[in-house]
Formats: C-alpha cells, sequence, structure tokens
C-alpha cells in the first residue's frame, strides 16, 4: 500500500467510524427534541433574532439561509437518519467518494446547529465533534485503507484534548496540584450521576490516586500516542479505562464519549486486512491538501495549549476545524443550585403555596436520586448550574424561561422532569430562590432516604408576573 496508508488499522477504522455515528446520534437527537423550546421561533434565544444580527461569514448555517421550526426539525432528523445509516454501515456500500459525501452530510448539518446554538451549544464537546467529524470524512471506506496522515491528526486531537485539559488544571485550582479536587468535585460537577454519591465518599486517600492518576493520564499517556505500537495502543487503552471511570462517577454529555471514540483510533486491532487496490490520485492529493491546512490552522491551538494564559474551549476558526479544549480548570467548594418556584395565589407571599418545578437531570428534591443521561445532553440543566454560579451567565434567557412557565408553555415544560400546574392553569407568579447543596452522610442517607441536604441562602428572583415581564419581540 505504500506510505499513504495503514492497512493494519481497519478494523480500527470501522470501529471509530461506528462509534462515532453513534454519537452524532444522540448530538441530533438532543437537537430535535430540544430545539423549539431553546433557539426556535418562540424559543428563549430564538435563531431568526440571531441571524438578523450575525453575518454568515461569522456562523455560516444553512439556517443563515432560511429558518423556520419546521425546516430545523427536519434537519435535525435527517441528521438522525443519516447518523443511523452510518452506523449500519452505508458509507461502505457507496464508492469512495459517495462515502465521503454521506460523512461530509452530519458534520454540515451540526455545523448548522451549532452556529446558531448561541449559548445552548457553547460547550467543548461541541467542537470537539464538529472537528473529529470533519475528519471522518476523510478516513474512507472498504474501497481504501486507512490514511496515515488522517489516522495522525486524529491522535493530534486526542493530544491536544488530554494535555491541554492537564495543563488547565496545572495551571488552574491549587486543589489539583495540592491532589485534593475530588474532595468536592463528585458534588460540585455539573450534573452529578447516580453513582456520584458513592464517588464523593469514597475513602479520602482514594481522591488523592485519583487526581494523581489523572495527571499521569492527561500530561504523560498524551505523549505516548506517537510512539510505535504497542505502546500507543497502551496509551489509548488507558485513555479509555480513565475515561470509563469518568462516565460513572458523572453526566457529561458526550465529552467522555468521544474522547473513548478518538482513542479507539489508535488502537491496533488484531485482525486480517482485505486486499484492496491502492488510493485513486484525486484521493490522496485532497487528503494531503486537507492535512496541510489544518495542521496550519493547528498553531494557534499549540500557542494557546502552551501558553501561561491557557483558554479552554475555544473555536479559533468559524467552521470549527481545529480548537483547543479542557474542563474543570476551576473546582468549585461549595454547590450552589437556582430552585424554580410558582404559584397560582393572586398575592405573592412567603406563606403562599409555592410549587417547586423539577428539573430531569439537575438536583431539586434533595430525595430524588440523580439519573444516568449522559450521553445525551440536557442543556437546560446545564446552564441552570452555570446560572447558579452567577446571574450573569442567566441574562440572555432566564427571563424568557420564566415568562414560558408563567404561560405554561407545552415545549418548555417538556425539557422539565415535572410541573407542579396542570395544562389550561398556569402560575399568577414565579420566583427563584437559590439553595447550598451537599450531599448526605451515609447516617443521614439510611435515616431519610435524601442523597442530599439543602439550605436556603438568598432570593435569586422576586415573584414574578407575566405583566411584569418585557413583551417579546
Amino acid at each position: 500500500m505504500g506510505w499513504f496508508t495503514a492497512p493494519d488499522y481497519w478494523l480500527s477504522r470501522l470501529v471509530f467510524q461506528r462509534a462515532l455515528a453513534g454519537v452524532y446520534l444522540f448530538a441530533f437527537l438532543t437537537a430535535a427534541r430540544q430545539f423549539r423550546a431553546l433557539i426556535g421561533e418562540r424559543g428563549m434565544l430564538p435563531v431568526p433574532r440571531f441571524v438578523e444580527l450575525i453575518p454568515f461569514g461569522r456562523a455560516p448555517s444553512v439556517f443563515q439561509l432560511h429558518y423556520t421550526d419546521r425546516f430545523f426539525a427536519a434537519c435535525s432528523w435527517t441528521g438522525c437518519a443519516v447518523s443511523v445509516a452510518l452506523a449500519a454501515g452505508l458509507d461502505s456500500q457507496l464508492p469512495l467518494w459517495g462515502g465521503m459525501l454521506l460523512w461530509l452530510v452530519p458534520w454540515a448539518l451540526y455545523l448548522s446547529i451549532v452556529n446558531v446554538g448561541q449559548t445552548w451549544y457553547a460547550f467543548g464537546w461541541e467542537s470537539l465533534l464538529l472537528e473529529v467529524g470533519f475528519l471522518a470524512v476523510f478516513l474512507g471506506n472498504d474501497e481504501v485503507a486507512p490514511p496515515v496522515v488522517v489516522l495522525f491528526l486524529l491522535r493530534w486531537i486526542l493530544f491536544r484534548v488530554e494535555f491541554g485539559a492537564g495543563l488547565i488544571k496545572l495551571r488552574g485550582d491549587a486543589c489539583w496540584r495540592k491532589l485534593t479536587c475530588l474532595d468536592f468535585h463528585h458534588e460540585t460537577q455539573p450534573m452529578p450521576g447516580p453513582l456520584s454519591w458513592f464517588f464523593h465518599h469514597l475513602p479520602r486517600p482514594l481522591h488523592r490516586v485519583e487526581v494523581a492518576a489523572n495527571h499521569v493520564t492527561q500530561l504523560v499517556v498524551p505523549v505516548l500516542l506517537f510512539t510505535p505500537q504497542p505502546i500507543a495502543s497502551a496509551a489509548a487503552s488507558l485513555m479509555i479505562v480513565t475515561q470509563l471511570w469518568l462516565v460513572l462517577s458523572g453526566n457529561f454529555s458526550w465529552l467522555n464519549w468521544i474522547t473513548i471514540v478518538l482513542a479507539l483510533s489508535a488502537l491496533r486491532l488484531p485482525h486480517t486486512p482485505p486486499s484492496v487496490s491502492g488510493p485513486p490520485a484525486w484521493y490522496e492529493a485532497l487528503v494531503l491538501a486537507v492535512a496541510a491546512v489544518l495542521l496550519w490552522l493547528s498553531r494557534r491551538p499549540a500557542l494557546n495549549m502552551i501558553s501561561r494564559r491557557q483558554i479552554m474551549n475555544r473555536s479559533f476558526d468559524p467552521l470549527h476545524l481545529v480548537n483547543t479544549y479542557g474542563a474543570f480548570g476551576t473546582v468549585g467548594r461549595i454547590r450552589h443550585e437556582v430552585v424554580v418556584e410558582g404559584t397560582t395565589d393572586t398575592v405573592p407571599r412567603a406563606e403562599s403555596d409555592w410549587r417547586e418545578y423539577e428539573f430531569r437531570g439537575k438536583p431539586g428534591d434533595p430525595r430524588h436520586w440523580p439519573r444516568q443521561f449522559a450521553p445525551y445532553h440536557l442543556r437546560l440543566d446545564w446552564m441552570m448550574w452555570f446560572a447558579a454560579l452567577s446571574p450573569g451567565y442567566a441574562d440572555p434567557w432566564f427571563g424568557a424561561l420564566v415568562e414560558r412557565l408563567l404561560e405554561n408553555d407545552r415545549d418548555t415544560l417538556r425539557l422539565l422532569r415535572h410541573s407542579p400546574f396542570p395544562p389550561g392553569e398556569p402560575p399568577r407568579f414565579v420566583r427563584a430562590r437559590l439553595f447550598r447543596y451537599r450531599y448526605t452522610t451515609w447516617r443521614e442517607l439510611r435515616e431519610t432516604g435524601a442523597c442530599w441536604e439543602r439550605t436556603f441562602v438568598r432570593e435569586y428572583l422576586p415573584p414574578t408576573r407575566l405583566a411584569d415581564r418585557a413583551q417579546r419581540p
């Protein structure tokens, strides 16, 4: 096959592609089920209003050219269908150019969604999926062996994801250097999972081991990705084990899963590759040209990674081709939660019948045990975590959320686990209060059955009615 392809990674490519299609499916499913309340025509941050202000060059998207809720839904469900087709191996049944075009479809559709998604799509794993998805276009199908340069670029992404995250921790919160961050992280992370309570109550010496192992996995192991086999496979396998540990300990959308998918591409899985002819000249030229562009664009993320002023989760181009990553440079010591309540009383008082809205993933009722949602992404729940950190994070959308709760908006209520007000009987007033949450102890759990204990901190939003809100555009 020559220097251009690596037949030994035939099975690795197959596993990588099928797993990536699965991640795409969750991304499009999340968009299809949540967009109306978040960015729809009557959403909290409507796309039509956004595209009026932001030119196409800054946010390339098919929705810059045309937007209706029906069209957005069609694009999202098309993305789901194409993802299923890719997971089933349809790209392998097409000619090489057809398989590449099929992989280009979910990338272009998801880019269009992310570029109009505003704060709801400002997460690092959105850009990571787009960067990985773009490279998948050029990985080939059953007509050719995997190109060496694309396999290298996938490892380059994995290196930046892990090494960048490791550096941001060392440069950020002192608890990472003191090996104490996991004394708090499992309790204060954005969305705990069903096992997070147990992870938090692990012995503190084990937490020290966890942090130290994290530093090794993120600062030492990534370098080994560029060493000969089987060392590179061992390094990738260790990363996969670490990511699965994180999957068990919390709900981080598809961040862990896309990292696992990347690591799969670095494994040399035992198999006998089929005999195929050499790649066509046009394919070689296209792959090498794309690789040259991506390596050139990598200079800014690379410089950011080694900078003392390193920033996390930033895209350096509107197509999200090469990005910088990182997570939890700072770890909170105290968990605050915004609790939203409504009442039908005509005059809101402290003793009124205030009923609490329950979210699907974020803590609310102290007796409600967290569920596992990842890789599905509960976007409103994640932003509620940010809102509790600072009201500034909530400024663009929290008022609109309150308006829609006062209207008993069907699409908004679908994002919640429970609304205390039946259809046709909306609340007269909605308020929000800030509480401090902490995990209960083993004894408290046995006595009360509650995994959380919460304490009132302050008022977050005073009782508000529709007449108090500005009219929507």
